[in-house]
């Protein structure tokens, strides 16, 4: 499998999938100054891939221990895999660090995607077996603050422009 990248998906598609996906993060807050990068592709099942928001670093992240669903990307920002969904070919696009034109976010970018490399199989390990546990283990916490996949898979195939 190729390396893991930044893309930026639809901000249609994620209002789509937003009403059943009440741990989905859209795309950019009102006041935000950036549009919301994703970690991709996290895992390939059957026909969708997936893919994980990439958070910005907050204060309470810092008393935050890594699991299995969180990853800290050093004090840059964090992935939350239990918020991962399914994207259809054509909503997601490669985010070109040479577009952006904030100097001071593009470096941030650029440092938080060599990290992400670094840890890459650890992402996709985590997220398979994030995936898993959702779908076949007991309900726990971890299983309640997941999105529905399989509910999110079936919207990814119905999925029209």
């Amino acid at each position: 499998m190729e390396n893991i990248k930044l893309y930026r998906v639809s901000a249609d598609y994620v209002d789509y999938l937003a009403p059943a996906a009440k741990h989905l993060f859209h795309n950019k807050q009102a006041g935000q100054q950036n549009e919301r990068a994703y970690v991709g592709i996290v895992l390939h099942i059957g026909d969708m891939d997936y893919f994980a928001p990439l958070s910005s670093f907050k204060e309470k992240h810092k008393r935050m221990q890594e699991s299995i669903d969180f990853i800290k990307i050093k004090n840059y920002a964090v992935i939350n895999l239990n918020n991962m969904f399914p994207v259809p070919k054509g909503q997601y696009s490669y985010l070109d660090f040479s577009r952006e034109r904030n100097p001071k976010y593009k470096q941030l970018l650029q440092t938080e995607y060599r990290y992400i490399k670094s840890i890459q199989e650890k992402i996709r390990k985590n997220a398979a077996n994030v995936y898993q546990l959702k779908l076949y283990g007991k309900s726990s916490p971890l299983t309640k603050r997941c999105n529905d996949f399989l509910k999110l898979e079936m919207m990814c195939r119905e999925y029209k422009n």
